[in-house]
């Protein structure tokens, strides 16, 4: 059920994207507008507006999510990769986006730090992880000896 309704979602996350989607969507709502006068603008010719797009939009907002998340997560996992891939990276950033608020936050502030940093001049500085407790054995006091 699981694969299934990932297809699903991801197929139809497709198919409302498009503009010819939005162009049936637009039709939809012109035609219900046309139609006012020949249904008196009653109270079920609003009613039919209200309950299709009340509907469509509860649908949508869990299918969206689901493709949202999908997505989030390959890109994380592809993030995750590059870092381990990458020589000299820390793997300590890995797994980032599940770290508690407060920890993250410090991270944050450390490479905000980074930035104003390297901003104010033309520093050697180690653009890796402000963690100091994994830095590589060629890294001293956060600045890359030459070998």
């Amino acid at each position: 059920m699981n694969a299934w309704f990932s297809a699903f979602s991801r197929w139809l996350a497709n198919v409302s994207g498009r503009a010819v989607t939005f162009f049936l969507a637009v039709g939809f709502v012109v035609v219900w507008g046309v139609t006012g006068p020949l249904f008196h603008f009653s109270d079920t010719w609003q009613l039919v507006i209200n309950t299709a797009t009340t509907i469509i939009t509860f649908l949508m907002v869990f299918l969206i999510q689901n493709t949202q998340n999908r997505d989030t997560e390959a890109m994380q996992l592809k993030l995750d990769e590059l870092i381990r891939a990458t020589r000299g990276a820390h793997n300590t950033l890995l797994d980032l986006e599940r770290m508690e608020d407060r920890d993250l936050k410090q991270f944050l502030e450390q490479y905000a730090a980074l930035a104003r940093q390297a901003r104010q001049g033309p520093v050697d500085v180690d653009t890796g992880s402000p963690d100091v407790s994994c830095t590589p054995p060629e890294l001293e006091g956060g600045v890359r000896r030459q070998k």
